[in-house]
């Protein structure tokens, strides 16, 4: 099986060991992938902010980038739901962009959920030692409605502890451009989620978004807690940083 790799921008930009760990993860169970050099930003943060158009043009590159591939994979539930839920709305009205923003949409999948529901992944085959807490993401779970995939996946990993995360559908205060328009109320929210991180006394702090971990990440370091920040793929990948 050959699939496409969305990287997104956040992870090419910062995270770029993220998408190498998708990679040999995915290389693992027997799948070629392949990374389109054209692909771009989904347009999520102009989306988001109200400038449908720019969003628009935006997600023609990535739909042109996209459409000789025949499935797409995304190390990202909240990039994967702009595509899968967002695209169709975003070109309701357009005649010749719809059809392709439904294709898209059609053959998107996030990382886990790919593994989990399109290969049939019951044991991912790796070990990673440590005592662990899981953030599920609200664009994946609330939008995409991945919510038990990671945790299907992790529960396999060989000496992996999962401590449940208190209060574990709440928002971390990302959001994209809503932490720099809301500096305040996002490092609030982010500190309550570090609080009941804490509670659980973990080691390593996994999600599947790396906007929310890369915002929970910044918190912790500056409240000096040593927890390591980690994306599934990285934990699939035996803990590779």
């Amino acid at each position: 099986m050959r699939v496409a790799l969305f990287v997104t921008c956040l992870i090419d930009a910062f995270f770029p060991e993220v998408a190498k760990s998708a990679v040999r993860v995915l290389r693992r169970h027997g799948v070629e992938v392949d990374v389109p050099r054209t692909q771009t930003c989904c347009g999520q943060p102009a989306y988001n902010s109200g400038y449908r158009e720019e969003a628009r043009e935006v997600a023609k590159q990535l739909i042109r980038a996209f459409d000789g591939s025949a499935c797409v994979v995304t190390p990202s539930g909240s990039c994967a739901a702009m595509v899968r839920c967002e695209y169709p709305r975003l070109f309701a009205d357009d005649p010749e962009w719809r059809p392709r923003a439904e294709a898209l949409a059609a053959k998107t999948y996030e990382f886990s959920e790919f593994l989990v529901n399109v290969l049939g992944v019951e044991d991912p085959g790796v070990t990673f030692p440590a005592r662990a807490t899981v953030h599920a993401s609200c664009h994946m779970t609330r939008g995409l409605g991945v919510k038990d995939e990671p945790l299907c996946l992790l529960k396999r990993v060989k000496g992996l502890e999962l401590c449940p995360l208190p209060y574990r559908e709440d928002c971390c205060g990302f959001g994209g451009t809503f932490a720099v328009k809301m500096a305040g109320i996002s490092a609030a929210m982010a500190d309550e989620k570090i609080d009941h991180i804490e509670e659980t006394e973990a080691e390593v702090l996994i999600g599947s978004d790396m906007g929310c971990l890369w915002h929970l990440g910044g918190r912790l370091s500056r409240r000096g807690k040593p927890l390591r920040v980690l994306h599934v793929a990285q934990v699939l990948d035996g803990g590779r940083e």
